[in-house]
């Protein structure tokens, strides 16, 4: 049954992470003509937004080492595809392939700035400042991602006022949007409304805010349920609950976009998703993978069939 809840928004669009942010943390590498297939099965169950790759030096994340030969084989995708970049020269790459939708990924804690950026936090965007302007020179639209922005595994619970002011920093740089990241999954939901309510105090209009959950502790539906009542209308998810972060090892897989498909269509909020093509969808890449796929939704719904 479809029954709506007073005070969330009546549509929300879902950032589809599974081809990036799930695929990155494969221990082997998926062909490309199998990500290109599952970034065509995504846009064809509905999802607008897909993240399709990352501009990473291959030594850092090999498993998108092809992102040259993967990306023109996107052309014909009807959705936005936004690409990752780390600095100057990925962004060099993915201009030159005609990506017109940018991401950059920063850190709200000095110790993962340090152990995924090797730099901290103050040089980290300092290398974005050049990589945002010359994006926006170019008319791409800018994604900025804080990870971090709940809890660090090596410096435990981070303060609200600390993820504030590297939000404000990402977003002086010019980036577009912000996505929160709680990267070990961490987060319940009053730290999430403390931290939307602080950065509204600040001058960040929620209209500017995705959230990014992870679903260590059971938690992400609920923190995004808590993210929605404040006004967020843009979350990240990961098709089959695909990925985690290979930097920080206490981080499991995303929010599965079936589980959060599920949850909106229940409360009326519209996606655009085909909730049943997308299940297909994700059976199908767990057969590529050799393993069934974490999602609860996914695993109710292929059983029933």
């Amino acid at each position: 049954m479809n029954v709506p809840a007073p005070g969330l928004p009546a549509r929300v669009r879902i950032h589809e992470v599974g081809a990036r942010d799930g695929l990155q943390n494969e221990k082997t590498a998926v062909p490309t003509e199998v990500k290109a297939e599952f970034i065509h099965r995504l846009a064809a169950a509905g999802l607008t937004t897909i993240e399709a790759t990352s501009f990473v030096h291959p030594k850092w994340v090999p498993q998108l080492a092809d992102a040259e030969e993967l990306f023109p084989q996107l052309a014909d995708v009807a959705a936005d595809l936004p690409v990752l970049v780390p600095n100057e020269r990925g962004l060099d790459r993915a201009l030159a392939l005609g990506a017109t939708r940018i991401a950059v990924f920063g850190s709200a804690t000095e110790t993962f700035a340090s152990r995924n950026l090797n730099r901290t936090v103050a040089e980290s965007l300092a290398m974005f400042e050049p990589v945002v302007a010359r994006a926006k020179e170019g008319e791409a639209h800018v994604r900025g991602y804080l990870s971090m922005c709940f809890g660090d595994p090596w410096e435990g619970p981070v303060p609200v006022h600390q993820v504030v002011s590297v939000a404000k920093a990402l977003l002086d740089l010019g980036c577009d949007e912000l996505s929160l990241g709680d990267t070990i999954g961490v987060a319940t939901p009053g730290h999430v409304q403390a931290l939307l309510a602080a950065l509204n105090e600040a001058g960040v209009t929620t209209d500017r805010i995705g959230v990014h959950f992870h679903d260590t502790y059971g938690q992400a539906l609920s923190n995004t349920l808590a993210a929605l009542q404040h006004g967020v209308s843009t979350v990240d998810a990961s098709a089959g609950g695909l990925g985690g972060c290979p930097y920080a090892k206490s981080a499991t897989g995303n929010l599965a976009t079936e589980d959060l498909v599920w949850m909106l269509d229940g409360l009326g909020i519209e996606t655009g998703v085909d909730l049943a093509a997308l299940t297909a969808t994700s059976v199908w890449m767990a057969e590529q993978l050799g393993r069934p796929s974490p999602s609860r939704t996914v695993r109710a719904l292929s059983h029933k069939e």
